[in-house]
């Protein structure tokens, strides 16, 4: 604790510099600049019911705070951590009080994500009726996490991670503001600090300021008498900073996606970034393996069938020497799927046989595609004419039909031009002509 803030309970820095006014605010340029929907609102002094979503420490709280300042309503806030249905009632309570003396409420939700669906319908009638103005914070996908109803009658806002400028501006102001920041006349970062403390932060500003406040504690006294945060000191703070990750979360989704399609988009050098991304923030090697044994069918199929069979290989390889030794055969495999020459073939011929399957009747097989193992199936026909295609000229019967009869004939599978289904594509080409003309194909 420093000198300055010695005579008072300690406040965290990043508590201390939350912002007192949206001229303070740092990032959501797309939301708080000249002329954007935020800013527009808080000048009008009106309010309505929104949802605030983004990464950690970008400001959700302060903004809901600060816009509640500006359309001059009373402002409660709860946390879903910690708060239940009878705390929201009471909430609800005072709204009303306040109603009657013609004042207005922003109720805030921290975690509104943590609420259940009944806890969330609590909110509803409320907000209907306009007793309250409703304001829920998530780092969640609201279309997931928050019930429909809700959802229609609040306004969803993206807050974004924030930029390294933003973050440096916000440490620089926390060294020069006496009063909020960290009260040490005359601390100083040296060059290069600054960056390595944003870059630490990833994008998030309590996180930042937390940083800060642990270098201004370790600071040294330089040579013109200043005390300075070294570079060395910011790296070594920094060194204990996390890439942000969230286990089965959007963070999560996107980031596999982004993998998937650097791999459908032929640049590993993305794709072995993304993975590299997964596996520092802790995501199950085997998840990514698996979901590269996809890629291998739904990307790839039959272009380079060596795909599937090399991402096994790197299954099994994993499976054998396990972690670190092991995510080396998964980074060679998901390379190789993003050279390899591409086809979807395959998966849109599935999709559609599948859908035929599903959507048709049940037709029966043909009787000469039936097999005969009884003598009862024999006298019935069953299997009569069906012709052996090794038997026949160029390995193929002629006329014969595969398809139920009331189907007719269905084409699902066209070979891309790449890879090995360039061969695949010339070989049924040949078939095909076989056919028309009632000869053998050409070898």
């Amino acid at each position: 604790m420093t000198a300055a803030h010695a005579s008072v309970a300690y406040r965290p820095l990043a508590d201390r510099m939350r912002p007192e006014s949206l001229a303070e605010f740092v990032g959501q340029a797309h939301l708080l600049g000249e002329g954007k929907p935020l800013r527009r609102l808080a000048q009008s002094g009106a309010m309505h019911s929104m949802l605030l979503w983004g990464p950690p420490g970008t400001g959700k709280t302060t903004l809901a705070r600060l816009m509640a300042r500006a359309s001059g309503a009373q402002f409660q806030m709860l946390s879903a951590v910690q708060a239940g249905i009878k705390d929201v009632r009471a909430a609800v309570d005072q709204a009303k009080e306040a109603r009657e003396r013609g004042l207005s409420t922003v109720l805030f939700l921290d975690e509104v994500h943590r609420f259940n669906r009944s806890q969330q319908d609590a909110f509803l009638p409320f907000v209907e009726d306009g007793t309250l103005v409703f304001i829920g914070a998530t780092t969640e996908n609201p279309s997931f996490e928050v019930n429909g109803a809700l959802l229609s009658r609040a306004r969803i806002y993206l807050l974004k991670s924030l930029e390294l400028t933003d973050l440096a501006a916000l440490l620089e102001r926390a060294l020069v503001d006496d009063v909020r920041g960290l009260g040490k006349q005359g601390l100083v970062l040296e060059p290069g600090a600054t960056q390595w403390l944003a870059r630490a932060a990833d994008g998030d500003a309590r996180r930042a300021l937390n940083l800060l406040e642990v270098a201004a504690d370790l600071a040294l006294e330089g040579p013109d008498g200043r005390l300075t945060i070294t570079l060395e000191v910011a790296t070594e703070i920094a060194a204990g900073g996390h890439r942000r990750f969230d286990k089965g979360g959007d963070i999560f989704y996107d980031q596999i996606s982004a993998l998937h399609k650097s791999v459908r988009g032929s640049d590993p050098d993305a794709a072995l970034y993304w993975l590299c991304r997964m596996l520092d923030g802790g995501c199950d090697p085997l998840y990514i393996i698996r979901r590269a044994t996809r890629m291998a069918s739904e990307d790839i199929g039959n272009a380079d069938p060596r795909a599937l069979a090399l991402v096994l290989s790197a299954w099994d390889t994993f499976d054998r020497l396990g972690s670190p030794e092991g995510e080396l055969a998964i980074a060679q495999a998901v390379a190789y799927l993003a050279v390899a020459p591409k086809s979807n073939a395959v998966y849109v011929a599935y999709k559609a046989a599948l859908s035929d399957a599903r959507e048709g009747a049940s037709l029966e097989v043909p009787i000469h595609l039936r097999n005969a193992p009884t003598k009862t199936m024999a006298d019935l026909g069953w299997g009569a004419g069906y012709r052996y295609d090794h038997d026949e000229a160029g390995g193929v019967a002629l006329g014969q039909r595969y398809f139920p009869e009331a189907m007719g004939e269905r084409v699902y599978y066209h070979p891309a031009p790449r890879g090995l289904e360039i061969r695949i594509g010339e070989a049924l080409a040949r078939f095909k002509a076989a056919r028309v003309a009632g000869e053998p194909p050409k070898v």
